[in-house]
């Protein structure tokens, strides 16, 4: 049953005439009613609706772009890939809002919320989700209602809403209208991860490296947990092959931080003080490649020579560090921008609705063969 004025106006202990004093934003009410109402409104998950959202029924010239932090180029480009399809020459002049969650779960169903009460032609999500099954829920009862309304949703650089047959991060092609309840599922731009790191590992491994260290992103992220998975699996394989069980050592070998600069520095001190002979260093991204890098030099070692350094992405800046950074390539420009295409309905759905993104091992400087009479540092 849908939520109703009186319903708001019950919840916050007003009147429905305050509830529609503050959604109009006419007229003036005391701070404390106004955010009583507005807690009562998304408690409730309530989006204004009758004669005159009706009018417009499923959508305005809006579209918006969730980013988790759009001052990383990571987001940044996506943001501006989706952008650069809504110019009027292409889009009829949509106008597309950015909206920054800050990585916060909630701040991201909020958006959704006053998305959905713009009644915005389409809405797209960039970055990993959160793998958490109660903000799950609550994001697919969000896009199920967008969806419903006649909004356009895709998901871009993470995989598929839980609900989907098959994962999507390596390419899974789940029925896309099993995604969302009743149908509707949102298309899908997923990127493969999991190979990417898969081959990552596999590069330090073939150049001899097997005192590997991780420096992992947030643990309850999707992408981190695809990137690990990826690194544990060329572990896997090259102990088949060679017997050695570096499998057993992976997870003491690995710290969890935030994606930047000082989660890359400090996780790298960790794992110096757990193994000081660490030969090579995989970082969550090319920004915490950057921290990894910082680490290591206030350390004395030297990058390639005493320990190598690999990142994920390939941001701009990646190729003109120093020394030159190895890193996946994900081409995010163009993701974002297939996005853009998809959310505006300029390109067909793909099948099962979910496209996956290749990635590319981009060789660099900073990788190199360990060097094998290099004494072990002491711990102190």
């Amino acid at each position: 049953m849908a939520v109703t004025l009186a319903d708001v106006a019950a919840r916050a202990g007003v009147s429905a005439a305050t509830v529609s004093r503050v959604l109009s934003g006419n007229y003036p009410v005391a701070g404390a009613t106004r955010s009583r109402v507005l807690r009562a409104v998304e408690e409730l998950e309530y989006v204004v609706n009758g004669p005159a959202s009706s009018l417009a029924a499923a959508s305005s010239d809006l579209v918006g772009v969730l980013v988790n932090d759009i001052a990383d180029p990571f987001f940044g480009i996506m943001a501006s890939a989706v952008q650069s399809e809504m110019e009027p020459e292409k889009a009829g002049g949509k106008l597309a809002v950015v909206c920054n969650t800050g990585g916060s779960p909630q701040r991201e169903l909020t958006y959704l919320t006053l998305l959905q009460r713009q009644r915005a032609a389409a809405v797209v999500l960039t970055g990993s989700a959160v793998e958490d099954p109660e903000h799950a829920e609550a994001l697919s009862a969000r896009l199920r209602r967008l969806a419903a309304a006649g909004t356009r949703v895709v998901l871009c650089g993470r995989p598929p809403l839980p609900e989907a047959d098959g994962d999507g991060d390596d390419g899974g092609t789940g029925d896309g209208g099993k995604g969302i309840p009743g149908g509707g599922a949102p298309l899908t731009v997923a990127f493969d991860n999991r190979g990417g790191a898969r081959r990552l590992t596999g590069h330090l491994l073939a150049l001899g490296h097997r005192r590997i260290g991780y420096v992992a992103g947030p643990a309850e992220r999707t992408t981190t947990r695809h990137r690990l998975e990826g690194h544990r699996a060329a572990l896997a394989d090259h102990g088949r092959d060679h017997g050695h069980d570096l499998l057993a050592e992976a997870a003491r070998l690995t710290v969890h931080g935030a994606y930047d600069r000082s989660s890359g520095y400090d996780g790298t001190l960790e794992l110096l003080r757990r193994e000081p002979g660490l030969t090579a260093v995989l970082a969550a991204n090319d920004t915490v490649a950057l921290g990894v890098c910082a680490a290591l030099r206030e350390a004395g070692l030297s990058i390639p020579g005493d320990v190598s350094v690999a990142g994920f992405d390939d941001l701009p800046f990646s190729a003109d560090a120093s020394p030159a950074l190895t890193t996946v390539r994900i081409p995010l420009h163009d993701a974002g921008a297939r996005a853009g295409r998809l959310a505006l309905g300029r390109e067909s759905a793909p099948p099962g609705g979910v496209a996956t993104v290749r990635t590319e091992l981009m060789v660099r400087a900073s990788t190199a063969a360990p060097r094998a009479n290099r004494p072990v540092p002491q711990a102190g």
